[in-house]
């Protein structure tokens, strides 16, 4: 394929105008299709400036710790998966969660947290630095495709810098799971550039790096499926170019194999599919829609963050104020440029749609990371408000930007802290969220005071006593109350729905109460499978089998602990004459 420069449309074509300059005469300026050229104010290292602004606000999270929602799961449930450089390819072949039992595919988010284990281990601060670094690249790729989109270079600052401070997207860099959203904005940020310049320049190395961006998007989140109606709407609608145009048509061509090729990998892979009804899904898509309102609320007044939402408890005054606020910064701009309007809301509405799709079942929470690149779409119709299309010069609409900044910098500091650790978490998320079963659930079983932690538990097995593991915390809460028998019921039930291992080590305490001792090694025998190291239970065991009289089990029992590195007390080697 050629590489010379070819015909395009003037809006692009001018900013590369290589024709012929009369002498004397200097070369023309480059056009901006958004704005008129514009000289002045500057400012200098851009991309300096905006590095440094995601790295000093999110400095603070290098010492969080782990929440326990999910980011324990990746890192200490899963450290024998990560130890295993060979599941680079496994991953690929699984689900998130489970290998079988799952619905979710993010191959490479779980490669991202094997890499990140080589370094890190089980310490926190090795994957909040890795969190942070991928906030700091996608904040400096936006810049580039706004500047790509020929968005006036100081407009471009601002709202990148904006998003870089943003306190409804802390959640994506400051939650160790978040990264997925960013990563992906990594692939789907590179993907959309690599388009422009395919575009501009027909080089065909631009077409490759597109369709390697794209695939990387695709393996990260099944959001990506939006990527390239996206790229289409901002070559076609933004930047003109004929949808018929040769080289869109191949670009067409390229989408559509990245699509099949993911498409392919991902129905191969042992993936649970989703019970549910298209009745069902359209009924959750209906109930889900006013979430469009409370999202909106949350990036123009974002005062209503929580780090464990839900649509119940989520207010709709501050989203319906931002719809207010948005008509009018748009009324009041004279030159707007309503594709450029247009273009922008439909970037938005695409890539929460996924968001809206979840189905309840799956997933009822709403939470705020989702909003990391639909803000994009935000952003993109702000260049056509009266907050950038004023009478204000270059430096006095810094200075108010910079105010801007520094007021969501302060609400971000402050959101960020719900982050640092566990109890922090969970409590904001009741405060946010009182009737979430699952937050006060969570709560619960973090909470020193004994009396408040039962009534968090008895809270929320009224919100909702099927919540995922609440009937196993409740058999336990029953235990610790010596009520060893009545918790029976409960941690059945929940071994039965979610087949939870922990459920096996408190049944054995039941079925030793109940004399039942076969019963108790059986159940030990089934938790050791799944956690082959825990001492507690292994001495146990060891006990049970000496108690009913299986030396050979006792002894084979004994060779297994002292091969996991579990020391044996020596009378109990004497009294199976293993103390030679």
């Amino acid at each position: 394929m050629s590489t010379k420069k070819r015909n395009l449309p003037a809006q692009i074509a001018a900013k590369n105008n290589i024709s012929k300059i009369p002498p004397g005469k200097t070369k023309p300026e480059s056009i901006n299709i958004l704005y008129p050229l514009q000289k002045g104010f500057n400012i200098p290292y851009p991309l300096l400036w905006l590095a440094l602004a995601a790295l000093i606000i999110y400095f603070p999270t290098f010492s969080f710790g782990f929440t326990d929602l999910d980011d324990s799961i990746f890192i200490r449930d899963f450290h024998e998966y990560n130890e295993n450089l060979h599941n680079l390819i496994t991953s690929f072949s699984r689900g998130v969660f489970n290998a079988t039992k799952d619905s979710y595919y993010r191959p490479l988010f779980l490669d991202t947290m094997i890499l990140n284990y080589q370094a890190s281990g089980l310490s926190e601060a090795g994957y909040h630095v890795v969190n942070v670094l991928f906030h700091m690249v996608s904040v400096l790729l936006l810049y580039k495709l706004f500047t790509k989109l020929q968005i006036k270079n100081l407009h471009a600052f601002l709202l990148c810098l904006i998003f870089a401070v943003h306190p409804v997207l802390s959640e994506a860099v400051a939650w160790i799971p978040g990264r997925n959203d960013t990563l992906l904005a990594i692939f789907t940020l590179s993907f959309l550039i690599a388009s422009i310049n395919y575009s501009e320049t027909a080089k065909t190395k631009w077409l490759v790096i597109a369709a390697l961006f794209l695939i990387l998007s695709f393996f990260t989140k099944e959001t990506a499926v939006f990527d390239a109606p996206i790229a289409f709407i901002l070559l076609v609608v933004v930047l003109k170019i004929s949808w018929r145009d040769k080289h869109m048509l191949i670009q067409y061509g390229v989408w559509f194999a990245c699509f099949v090729l993911w498409f392919i990998a991902r129905s191969s892979a042992s993936l649970q599919p989703i019970p549910i009804t298209t009745s069902q899904l359209l009924s959750d898509f209906i109930h889900r829609l006013p979430l469009i309102i409370q999202y909106l609320g949350k990036i123009f007044i974002p005062v209503n963050l929580s780090v464990f939402p839900i649509i119940e408890d989520t207010v709709y005054y501050y989203g319906i104020a931002a719809i207010l606020l948005l008509a009018v910064i748009i009324y009041l701009s004279k030159d707007r440029d309503w594709r450029i309007l247009g273009s922008g809301l439909a970037i938005f509405l695409l890539f929460l749609l996924p968001v809206l799709l979840v189905p309840k079942s799956l997933n009822e929470q709403t939470f705020e990371h989702r909003l990391y690149l639909p803000m994009i779409g935000i952003l993109l119709v702000l260049t056509q408000t009266v907050l950038l299309k004023n009478k204000l010069n270059d430096k006095q609409l810094f200075i108010s930007g910079m105010i801007v900044v520094g007021i969501l910098s302060a609400e971000n500091y402050y959101h960020q802290k719900n982050f640092a650790g566990p109890v922090a978490f969970w409590t904001q998320a009741v405060e946010t969220s009182p009737h979430s079963a699952y937050a006060n659930m969570m709560l619960a079983a973090r909470e020193d005071d004994v009396q408040l932690s039962y009534k968090l538990f008895r809270k929320a097995y009224q919100l909702n006593p099927k919540e995922k593991y609440l009937n196993f915390y409740y058999g336990v809460m029953l235990q610790k109350q010596d009520s060893v028998l009545a918790s029976e019921k409960y941690l059945l039930a929940e071994k039965n729905t979610s087949d939870y291992y922990e459920c096996d080590f408190y049944l054995a305490r039941v079925a030793m109460e109940q004399k039942n001792f076969n019963g108790a090694i059986a159940f030990l025998v089934s938790y050791l499978k799944r956690d082959p190291k825990n001492q507690i239970a292994n001495n146990n065991l060891l006990l049970l089998y000496i108690d009913t009289k299986q030396p050979a089990k006792a002894v084979a029992q004994v060779r297994q602990m002292q091969l996991i590195g579990i020391d044996v007390p020596k009378q109990v080697l004497q009294s199976l004459g293993l103390d030679r």
